[in-house]
């Protein structure tokens, strides 16, 4: 088939990886594929060094005139079968470009879990052919905002299982982390939905009954500053260590004891994803399509959102028992396998542009 994928994000989150992996595996296995972004955004660069065949265009904002014209010339010039549209921006201007020029296989691809928020998003979602939800929990979502049920379907994101980046132990003593502690990670933009004061103020608790712990938090955005001030006033320098973005985040992975998510809002995360594939138990949220992802008890635990107490009892709970970690760590790698890879996300969205086909 000839794909056009579509991004209209300048950020790298996590919603950029699932189009790079997308775009990169459908390539692999022999479709035409074109990858439309922004030039000034991380996915332009990282998909331009993936080898994949990338084209620029102008986004910004939702209504974006320049963008708009871009796709009514490649969907003129390129001809593709399926457009699929991986962010609100990219979207809209996929949804008018469609429009004016009468293609009907637009795609749309929906992350979050929060209720639609203008007269635009309905109808950007309801008129595109198919609507890909990350989880039942969103799928739910657009149904109470008044998507077609026919329209919609369910594909988990899925993430390339890789060997560990070499130099984790360096990278945590450059960050003051000792030999041998005890690391709680997470690996998510310091954004509000994300809830890291709950991750603070549920550290502070963690730390009295296990001192020698650490919380490192690999991100970056705009609460830093806040998040910045609650670690000094809850005296939790050098205990819980704000690491920044870090393109080596794959060295990480093999030292950190227990991966955790405080997320209020979440559409599945597919940080929590990657900590299953490198065998880490999970402690997170029940926002959104986390349970769909982490099962209570077997692959670690899912607890209330916004409740320091009772996430901070959870972390507890595992950091006194490794025993308990390392069975989660197992179950949580099996079940990736079995539903979160990204061949079965790529297997799986490739069926639907067949149906359309």
């Amino acid at each position: 088939m000839r794909i056009l994928h579509v991004d209209g994000s300048k950020s790298w989150r996590g919603g950029q990886n699932q189009a790079l992996i997308t775009a990169a595996g459908m390539t692999a296995r022999g479709h035409d594929v074109t990858l439309v972004c922004r030039s000034d955004g991380a996915l332009f660069e990282r998909a331009r060094a993936a080898g994949l065949f990338v084209k620029p265009a102008p986004f910004h904002g939702e209504l974006a005139p320049g963008a708009i014209l871009d796709l009514i010339r490649n969907l003129r010039n390129l001809r593709p079968d399926i457009v699929q549209a991986h962010d609100p921006p990219s979207l809209a201007a996929t949804a008018w470009a469609a429009r004016l020029t009468g293609f009907k296989r637009i795609i749309a691809t929906r992350r979050v879990d929060f209720p639609f928020r203008s007269a635009l998003s309905r109808w950007k979602f309801s008129s595109s052919a198919r609507v890909i939800a990350v989880s039942h929990a969103i799928a739910d979502v657009l149904k109470r905002n008044g998507v077609p049920e026919k329209r919609i379907r369910v594909v988990y994101e899925g993430v390339p299982g890789r060997p560990a980046l070499p130099g984790g132990d360096e990278a945590l003593r450059e960050l003051g982390v000792p030999d041998g502690a005890p690391v709680v990670g997470n690996v998510a933009a310091l954004t509000d939905h994300k809830d890291h004061d709950t991750l603070l103020e549920a550290a502070a608790r963690v730390l009295k009954q296990v001192p020698h712990a650490r919380f490192v938090v690999l991100g970056e955005g705009e609460r830093r500053s806040h998040l910045e001030r609650r670690i000094l006033e809850l005296g939790l320098v050098g205990r819980f260590i704000l690491a920044g973005f870090r393109a080596d985040v794959d060295c990480f992975w093999p030292r950190f004891s227990i991966f955790c998510l405080s997320s209020h809002m979440e559409g599945l995360g597919t940080s929590v994803l990657d900590a299953m594939a490198f065998g880490l138990p999970v402690v997170a949220t029940e926002a959104g399509g986390i349970p769909e992802a982490v099962l209570d008890g077997v692959t670690g635990r899912v607890v209330a959102a916004r409740r320091p107490d009772v996430l901070a009892n959870a972390l507890t709970e595992l950091l006194v028992r490794p025993e308990r970690c390392e069975e989660f760590g197992r179950a949580a790698r099996r079940r990736y396998e079995r539903r979160f890879t990204d061949a079965r996300m790529i297997d799986e969205t490739l069926r639907i542009y067949e149906e359309l086909m």
